[in-house]
């Protein structure tokens, strides 16, 4: 009989963004079933794709302005704009991301997020009450110590010397805020739940992935806690709850979570709740007779918080299927206990081939999965 298939992957890291997976899977799937009704609903967590994918959802607007990336080179960012709510939507992957530099030149020392200062600035000079951020796929291991510089905040050494650089963080001794400031609601979308600091902190766990060698990670970590503890010290407006960099989410995107929570006073939120509930997938699962979700790869952390994961969970939850394709599967009792089936490109060619041509493979691959459905 024909199926009502929601199709929701999130993007295949450094191949195919979420729309282009979506696309490729439902492609594979007509094939095999031309008779099911298919919903296609790419989905970000927060990471690359989050602004565009949530734009669509809210109907809002591209905007653009002038600002700098990561290693200060000259960009223009795109963010969007909903009028009748005074939404704006910002995906820092643009501005600060690691996709937007060129491999291997630059290290994280050389960079920082003060580029997204200017594009909250233009979001609260558009009348902005509110602004969803997502801050996956960052190249920075700042603690928010750009961004902070970005909207006017001074970092003083014991000399009374302005700090211009995170990599100096270990000297700092005051903090200056800018003159009070009527500012938006920010609500910042995570794709993690680390802390700032420490063995699950921001530096120890992604900075090598983005070029901190092992004999570096001390002292980066030095500099974010002294970070912290400058933060708490400052006036108590900015701290007067638990302390920023023990909140789970603070150590996402290179500490950006931290600095959004300490200089811009946002809250912190799964990326995939913020998603859903603007989708309105709990509606959406109780139509579907069957889900089609995926990423890159699917390993116990794709249920530890990811989208895909935390998306197979919610499919648990209401009774419906949920089947997870991806460039490879690790499968764990983990994987097993989410997913009703998990398929790998790899299991129809080798890794190099499907990264190759990844939109041929998924749509074969989703065709061979929809041949095979229902298991008998």
């Amino acid at each position: 009989m024909p199926l009502r298939v929601l199709i929701m992957p999130d993007k295949f890291k450094g191949t195919l963004s979420a729309r282009e997976a979506a696309e490729a899977i439902a492609r594979g799937w007509r094939q095999a079933r031309p008779h099911d009704s298919l919903e296609v609903l790419p989905m970000s967590d927060g990471g690359d794709g989050f602004g565009e994918l949530m734009g669509g959802l809210l109907d809002a607007t591209p905007q653009s302005v002038k600002t700098v990336d990561a290693a200060h080179r000259p960009c223009r960012a795109t963010w969007w704009w909903e009028a009748k709510t005074k939404t704006a939507i910002v995906e820092s992957a643009r501005i600060i991301g690691l996709a937007m530099l060129p491999p291997g030149k630059f290290h994280p020392s050389d960079l920082d997020t003060f580029g997204l200062g200017e594009v909250l600035r233009a979001a609260e000079r558009k009348g902005a009450k509110q602004i969803l951020i997502g801050i996956g796929g960052s190249a920075t291991n700042d603690g928010g110590f750009g961004l902070a510089r970005g909207l006017g905040w001074e970092f003083l050494d014991r000399a009374g010397r302005s700090i211009d650089r995170w990599t100096r963080l270990a000297e700092l001794a005051s903090l200056r805020p800018p003159l009070p400031q009527r500012g938006a609601r920010v609500i910042v979308a995570v794709d993690v739940q680390n802390v700032l600091l420490g063995v699950r902190g921001a530096t120890r766990v992604y900075g090598p992935q983005k070029g901190i060698k092992p004999s570096q990670l001390a002292e980066a970590e030095r500099n974010l806690r002294r970070l912290a503890q400058a933060v708490a010290r400052t006036r108590r407006s900015v701290s007067r709850e638990t302390a920023r960099h023990r909140q789970p989410g603070s150590g996402a995107a290179g500490g950006l979570g931290f600095g959004l929570l300490a200089f811009c006073g946002a809250r912190l939120q799964s990326g995939f709740a913020l998603f859903a509930r603007h989708a309105q997938l709990r509606q959406k699962l109780r139509a579907a007779d069957l889900v089609l979700t995926g990423e890159g790869c699917i390993d116990d952390s794709s249920a530890m918080g990811k989208g895909v994961g935390a998306l197979a969970r919610q499919c648990r939850a209401s009774g419906v299927p949920c089947i997870g394709l991806a460039g490879k599967v690790l499968r764990s009792g983990e994987t097993n206990s989410i997913f009703d089936q998990t398929h790998a490109l790899t299991d129809l060619t080798a890794e190099e081939a499907a990264k190759a041509r990844p939109s041929f493979w998924l749509a074969r691959l989703a065709a061979r999965t929809g041949s095979a459905w229902p298991p008998v």
